[in-house]
């Protein structure tokens, strides 16, 4: 594991991957981290994944890895991570949102064993001012 990315480095890695949804500032991100739910995953390249677990369910809250270091397993490595640290503290299932038109998560998800349990639609705006659907994904935790 990566030495620990300030509150300032998260925001402009995840400023970096997204513009939909807008991009999350250092005082988002120093809020999100200060919840006892909260936890994240930093990792080479640089990535992290983030998410939170309350009663059972754990909470993809996002997951980014640097552009220039796509494509090298981060952000399987980063699910992964998420997904041991989201189990031992006593998730059951995870679930995640992802833009319908972001092909490369959403391949990164359905890979890692995620499914399509709904659709928000026109949950996101882009840059152009279009709507664009949220997949809502789970993918159950504890082996059955």
């Amino acid at each position: 594991m990566a030495h620990d990315l300030t509150h300032a480095d998260l925001a402009a890695l995840h400023q970096a991957c997204f513009s939909m949804p807008r991009p999350w500032s250092e005082t988002e991100f120093a809020g999100l981290l200060a919840l006892s739910d909260v936890f994240c995953f930093y990792g080479a390249g640089p990535s992290f994944a983030m998410g939170r677990v309350v009663v059972g369910e754990a909470e993809l809250l996002t997951l980014a890895v640097d552009p220039r270091a796509q494509g090298q397993g981060l952000g399987r490595t980063a699910l992964q991570s998420y997904e041991d640290a989201a189990a031992a503290r006593g998730a059951e299932v995870s679930f995640l949102e992802v833009a319908a038109n972001n092909h490369t998560a959403i391949k990164l998800y359905m890979s890692h064993g995620y499914s399509e349990s709904g659709t928000r639609r026109g949950y996101y705006t882009d840059a152009d001012g279009a709507k664009v659907d949220a997949l809502v994904l789970s993918k159950p935790l504890v082996k059955v």
